[in-house]
């Protein structure tokens, strides 16, 4: 009879120990999706109602996700929801600065990932994006101003390729009126990619 083995053994008890699998442990908790899902929707239905994404629930929610991953991971659970954090405001900052949506917006970003960690909001933030694109593109379009947008996008790239520098292009004040809820845009793209972390 051959002595037995533990390195043979598989099964669920196998508990993977890496840094990748500590830190898709820290991302996977089900009181996360719970937790952020309820800050998404106050988020939405407060940008709808008053087009504001408000301090008092984008800042309690970025310390609900550093206390949340210092109880689960200590010390490296910290580090991961500050990392979050700066990703998710790095992220958008540069939006904030040219005037395509608002601080708060940015703030809920951070909130973010806060909860979902660096990688966790790099994707939520190019599904925020696209979704956020479409969304334009939909209401610009209903609003008759698509084509003015087009071009003024598309000037800004070939003044970007002919020169190498990216000189903004402010948007008329009938285009600046148009009112774009990016908290959804948000939620959606947060949503999304969530979901496909389930999966």
């Amino acid at each position: 009879m051959q002595p037995y083995n533990n390195q043979d053994r598989e099964g669920p008890e196998k508990v993977d120990t890496t840094v990748r699998g500590k830190k898709k442990k820290m991302f996977n908790e089900p009181g996360i999706f719970l937790i952020l899902t309820a800050v998404l929707i106050i988020a939405v239905v407060g940008d709808i109602r008053f087009h504001k994404i408000p301090n008092a629930l984008t800042y309690p929610a970025m310390l609900a996700g550093i206390a949340w991953h210092g109880m689960v991971s200590g010390v490296e659970g910290v580090y991961f929801s500050l990392g979050g954090i700066g990703a998710g405001i790095a992220l958008l900052i540069v939006f904030f600065l040219l005037g395509g949506m608002g601080a708060g917006d940015v703030k809920l970003m951070g909130a973010v990932g806060g909860f979902l960690g660096p990688d966790g909001v790099f994707a939520a933030v190019i599904f925020t994006a696209l979704i956020g694109g479409v969304y334009a593109l939909i209401l610009l379009g209903r609003r008759g101003h698509l084509k003015d947008a087009v071009k003024r996008y598309s000037g800004m790239v070939r003044t970007f390729i002919a020169t190498g520098k990216l000189i903004y292009a402010p948007a008329p004040g009938r285009e600046k009126d148009l009112k774009l809820w990016y908290g959804i845009a948000i939620a959606l793209g947060t949503t999304v990619s969530m979901g496909l972390k389930i999966i």
